[in-house]
């Protein structure tokens, strides 16, 4: 019963440490794509941990668990996890873990759910706002205009992704700053981002109190951004991108004293106009490496016994 509490405690060890070392390194703004990767490995990690110790301990606490786990293994492996030493505290560990599961995805199905209904509302509006012209079909790249007072530009993901810009918004944009600005969003429906930040916000607002999955919504909601800038400076340049930002949210008082929901656009338009350089390829390959061995460790942990046993 060793293995289990073991892959415990390694859970909550990571769900505890990792976002304070994530939050302390300097190179997260840099490269946002890396430290996107990074956060899905450590939270890939941290459900491996529950996951196997969920199985493991069902596999102690009760004999027909354990026999379909260990179906194929040789009697050797199964001593070597001593699985029968769990006592009472192995059922209650793997029905807990399961409700979490459980848990966890009723919470993703909810939210996907929301989501998708949320895009129905809103092309039902596009619709209504800015109904098709004779013989106009709706199709998967449809640039959208809208009359609206104030500028704003967003992407509207599903099986037909649309981009929706007002009127003011293309009075404003000047040169190539709409073309950054279709970039943009092109890069947020290219790397689906929409399924990352799903993800976050079920394990976050399932869990609440684990920290790995609070920070992990919260930087995913920043990072998706900059991620994004830099699919559109890497084409129009990083001077275009960050004036856009400016002209879409200078109305929207994001850049005075008081704090708004959208303060991450003057830190954004810092960033692109600094121009901090990226890391060297190979800190960037070791950084991804680095980052998918972390799930490997819980399965290490779980199969180091009964590869022990064999060996």
């Amino acid at each position: 019963m060793m293995v289990p509490a073991v892959l415990l405690v390694l859970g909550v060890l990571t769900a505890l440490v990792a976002p304070r070392l994530l939050a302390r390194a300097d190179w997260t703004d840099r490269e946002p794509v890396v430290a996107l990767w990074v956060w899905q490995c450590v939270v890939a990690a941290v459900l491996l941990c529950f996951g196997l110790s969920m199985v493991l301990s069902a596999a102690a606490a009760w004999q027909a668990v354990r026999g379909r786990v260990f179906a194929v293994a040789p009697h050797g492996v199964v001593d070597a996890y001593a699985l029968g030493a769990g006592g009472p505290w192995a059922a209650g560990t793997a029905l807990l873990l399961a409700l979490g599961g459980l848990w966890t995805g009723a919470m993703l199905a909810v939210e996907v759910l929301r989501a998708r209904a949320r895009r129905r509302a809103r092309r039902a509006e596009l619709l209504v706002r800015a109904p098709l012209l004779p013989g106009e079909e709706a199709g998967a790249g449809r640039l959208v205009v809208l009359e609206a007072p104030r500028p704003e530009a967003w992407w509207l993901p599903g099986a037909a992704p649309q981009l929706v810009v007002t009127t003011t918004a293309l009075n404003r944009l000047k040169g190539r700053q709409l073309d950054a600005v279709l970039a943009h969003e092109q890069g947020h429906a290219a790397a689906r981002h929409d399924w990352l930040l799903h993800c976050g916000q079920a394990l976050a607002g399932g869990f609440p109190q684990v920290p790995v999955f609070a920070a992990f919504r919260a930087e995913i909601h920043r990072l998706v951004e900059l991620a994004a800038d830099d699919v559109a400076s890497r084409r129009y340049g990083r001077l275009t991108i960050a004036l856009a930002l400016v002209e879409l949210n200078e109305d929207k008082g994001v850049f005075g004293p008081c704090p708004t929901p959208q303060a991450h656009v003057p830190q954004r338009v810092n960033r692109l106009l600094s121009a901090a350089p990226r890391l060297t390829a190979l800190h960037r390959l070791r950084l991804t490496a680095a980052a998918a061995l972390v799930p490997v460790v819980p399965l290490l942990v779980a199969f180091v016994p009964g590869l022990t046993a064999l060996g």
